[in-house]
């Protein structure tokens, strides 16, 4: 079911309401739906950029790349687990920095094979992530937004999801319900090592991040997960690499080098972790 409601105007806060193509809120502010179905809630005085996070190119290399299932291993991590009692009447679940819509398509789709009832909401503040993300389910509310100020009221879901993304810790504490969940999915020290000895003369040594916890939530469990994928041609190697930041922090001789491979077998490196939101505490009279 297409929800695209209980959402807040990104510019005073006040709760949008539906009208026929449009989301409107009491002040006036109007948001015109997309041909296919998504809303573009990021207003032009948040923007860094005249046209901000992934480019066009870049979110058709990640569908392509994604589509080919070289990476389901880390859906199949998150199932694992994935902590079903937690969620026995269904969730509201925003994915905060979606992309194309590959995650959670995959692992709602699992999901719904269990019979977990899931309300579904992508964000992200690549337009054109979205746009390819809206062609793909018609039944999530698909939102161009920032994790920075996310255009929903408070506690609005029970579980927000951030697979390689920029987790914003205050925001996604805010839009949890009480002892809401959040996972986190990130890259480790060894991810696509492979790939890095040649881009780089020298690999950077791996920092962990958040090492000292998250502010307002407890950690739940925290995993690893490593396998290998090969690909077979020279698209398939520039697609992976056009959906990376090595595409942009790589030197010309390294992404030159990288052009001259014809296959290459890669590590792929992720570390997960669960986190659950902090009860508020109680006011002592």
């Amino acid at each position: 079911m297409l929800t695209l409601e209980n959402l807040s105007c990104p510019i005073d806060a006040t709760p949008l309401c539906r009208e026929q193509r449009s989301l409107k809120c009491e002040q006036g502010h109007s948001f015109d739906l997309a041909k296919t179905g998504y809303v573009n809630l990021l207003p032009v005085q948040n923007k860094r950029s005249k046209d901000p996070g992934d480019s066009k190119e870049m979110v058709a290399s990640r569908q392509s790349f994604l589509n080919q299932n070289h990476y389901f291993p880390i859906v199949q991590a998150v199932l694992d687990s994935w902590p079903k009692s937690h969620f026995l009447k269904g969730m509201r679940v925003l994915d905060a920095g979606c992309g194309e819509g590959y995650y959670l398509d995959e692992i709602s789709q699992a999901l719904s094979n269990q019979n977990i009832q899931m309300e579904r909401c992508g964000l992200d503040i690549s337009k054109w992530a979205i746009a390819a993300a809206s062609k793909r389910d018609k039944t999530v509310s698909w939102i161009v937004g920032s994790n920075a100020s996310l255009p929903v009221p408070d506690e609005r879901f029970d579980l927000v999801l951030c697979l390689f993304g920029f987790p914003v810790f205050t925001e996604f504490s805010r839009v949890l319900s009480d002892n809401g969940l959040m996972l986190l999915v990130e890259s480790g020290p060894e991810h696509l090592i492979e790939l890095r000895e040649i881009l780089y003369p020298s690999i950077h040594e791996y920092k962990q991040t958040f090492s000292d916890g998250v502010s307002g939530f407890d950690l739940v469990l925290e995993q690893a997960e490593t396998f290998t994928f090969s690909l077979d041609s020279q698209e398939k190697i520039q697609n992976l690499l056009s959906m990376t930041p090595h595409i942009h922090k790589a030197s010309y001789e390294g992404r030159e080098a990288v052009q001259q491979l014809e296959s290459i077998i890669l590590t792929a490196d992720i570390k997960l972790r669960w986190y659950q939101k902090q009860a508020k505490e109680m006011n002592h009279v």
